[in-house]
């Protein structure tokens, strides 16, 4: 059952206050680690996550401030999931703290143009990621079913049964290189087997709770890349 929503006074003070706590990570991520300001990778790689986030969010509290408050939520409720968040902290944390020092103590020279066309990517990402999130509106930040949640099949989900950890999985693998480190590269790509064991066990909770799904998963054969898985 979905949480009580709260006011709309209340979500922008959430949504501000997340931003900001992005931010303040981000900074100490980025260049504690690296010792120094003159990380040209980390400040285009925050202005290319951070603008779109703020433009999409402005547009979810106007246009569908319920669907944003459930991004808000964090307080994820299946323990198996709870397992699989705390596992692939490490590979987060790692991913986004090691660029720091590689920029610190040189150990990478990830030429100019793979950076920026990993920039590209990423900001791509993110953009396909708000275009699933348009598409389905309960697309909460935990693994819930709503009340009043339908199975969604059209637009990408007609594709692939979860499109956004496509797009979620393609943003982390690359962010390593657009900021400038070949090292990132491990732990980031690691990230992705932890959102197949996610997308293993929301299955299972789909399955279980939400009407229609068996039957969703039946007509859309593939999870994440059609033909393969």
């Amino acid at each position: 059952m979905a949480e009580k929503q709260i006011s709309r006074k209340a979500l922008i003070k959430l949504v501000f206050t997340r931003i900001l706590i992005i931010v303040v990570c981000f900074m100490l991520a980025f260049f504690l680690t690296a010792g120094t300001f003159d990380y040209w990778q980390a400040w285009v790689y925050m202005a290319i996550l951070l603008i779109p986030m703020i433009f999409a969010m402005r547009y979810f509290l106007k246009h569908n401030p319920d669907f944003l408050e459930r991004r808000m939520r964090t307080g994820e409720k299946e323990s198996a999931q709870k397992k699989i968040i705390r596992f692939s902290f490490i590979f987060f944390l790692l991913a986004f703290i090691l660029p720091g020092f590689d920029k610190r103590w040189g150990w990478s020279n990830v030429p100019f143009g793979i950076v920026i066309s990993a920039d590209l990517l990423v900001l791509l990402s993110y953009v396909f990621i708000v275009r699933v999130f348009k598409e389905n509106i309960f697309a909460s930040r935990i693994i819930e079913v709503d009340q009043k949640q339908k199975v969604i099949s059209s637009g990408p989900y007609s594709i692939v049964r979860h499109p956004m950890y496509v797009g979620v999985a393609l943003m982390y693998s690359l962010s390593p290189l657009a900021m400038g480190s070949w090292w990132a590269l491990v732990p980031g790509l690691m990230i992705s087997p932890t959102l197949v064991a996610r997308i293993l066990n929301e299955e299972e909770v789909l399955s279980r709770d939400l009407p229609g799904y068996v039957e969703y998963k039946q007509k859309v054969k593939y999870r994440l890349l059609p033909g393969i898985w």
